[in-house]
């Protein structure tokens, strides 16, 4: 009994920190276009939809004099706007050019590649069939650039759904911000009805949201819990939560901010594993840290599966503007999670 009492006296609560995690390189070019737009021309600057799917993120560039409009055509004429990371269809463009908007389009280059894709296999009559969620920003972006001839599959469930024109010219590409699993388990039933079905040239599911993906499932298995930092319109946050629970853990919970953290999940938990999403500023994370060493977890140990060293210019436009003006422009460094979470 004794030799038991001991172990138990020596067992610690620990947090399991999830690296990669936080912020891309996506997300940080473009809420940096926001900052520097509002810096350089001051406000107002208008932002189509949420530059990134962040609570936090919105709320600041709110303060500092961003408008956040649901629709191009909220935006003053002439005024200059901001297209989000998720991207928009050649429609909004051509919407923003009859309003004569200055725009800043910051969508992410790896959804770019994919209306790229998108007007290729279209160019060549294929049928495309975009694996994500209807309704996505990035998905109605992605449809816009052919809408003749992209159909969106939301899930291996609809599969059964799908007519093309021609079985030997079909080819898949996705939404950057699903769960890889989910997505390769959708293009497998594709495959099964369409046996000439044509990949992308590449994997069309972005590299942030592989390495996070991958990390969770690294720590799921050792954790009673996972805490997910995220909003719930984030694809990518949403699917780490899955993700979590499919690798292993006891359970997972998505949360915006650690003030909706209930102790009541950590009661009986030792062990709980921590990242964020992709449009997740690390501070969030901090917060979450130190609520849950009030709690006692205060072993942290970061879980590390790939380090991540890319880094998107800014729009080129508002490059242009900065270099004018006698801005010094330096390749930008992304804002990597702090070190001093590490053990």
């Amino acid at each position: 009994m004794a030799v038991f009492e001991s172990k138990v006296a020596t067992l610690r609560k620990r947090i399991l920190l999830a690296a990669p995690r936080g912020y891309c390189a996506g997300v940080d070019r473009a809420v940096d276009a926001v900052e520097k737009a509002l810096a350089h021309y001051g406000a107002p600057v208008y932002v189509r939809k949420e530059i990134v799917h962040n609570k936090y993120v919105v709320e600041a560039l709110t303060k500092r004099g961003a408008i956040f409009v649901s629709e191009t055509d909220e935006v003053p004429q002439g005024a200059r706007v901001v297209f989000s990371a998720h991207g928009v269809s050649p429609a909004v463009h051509e919407q923003a050019a009859a309003r004569h908007l200055e725009t800043i389009d910051a969508t992410c280059p790896l959804v770019t590649k994919v209306h790229k894709q998108a007007v290729r296999f279209a160019s060549s009559d294929y049928d495309i069939i975009l694996v994500g969620h209807t309704g996505h920003e990035e998905v109605e972006g992605t449809q816009g650039e052919a809408p003749d001839h992209i159909q969106v599959v939301n899930g291996p469930h609809e599969v059964d759904q799908v007519e093309v024109r021609d079985p030997n010219k079909v080819v898949w590409i996705s939404q950057t911000t699903l769960s890889v699993d989910e997505t390769m388990e959708t293009v497998a039933k594709l495959r099964e009805r369409f046996p000439a079905l044509q990949d992308p040239p590449s994997d069309d599911i972005c590299y942030a949201t592989q390495n996070r993906q991958a990390a969770v499932k690294a720590l799921a298995p050792d954790c009673d819990a996972v805490i997910v930092v995220g909003s719930g319109n984030s694809s990518n946050s949403v699917r780490l939560k899955e993700v979590a629970l499919e690798a292993g853990a006891g359970a997972a919970y998505r949360v915006d901010f650690a003030s909706e953290i209930h102790p009541e999940w950590l009661a009986d938990v030792e062990t709980v594993g921590l990242t964020s999403g992709a449009s997740v500023p690390e501070i969030l994370v901090r917060e979450v840290i130190e609520l849950l060493a009030q709690w006692g977890f205060e072993d942290v140990q970061e879980v590390r599966t790939a380090t991540e060293n890319i880094a998107f210019s800014l729009p080129k436009n508002l490059r242009a503007d900065l270099k004018a003006a006698g801005a010094e422009i330096r390749p930008h460094e992304r804002r990597q999670p702090a070190p001093d979470h590490t053990c």
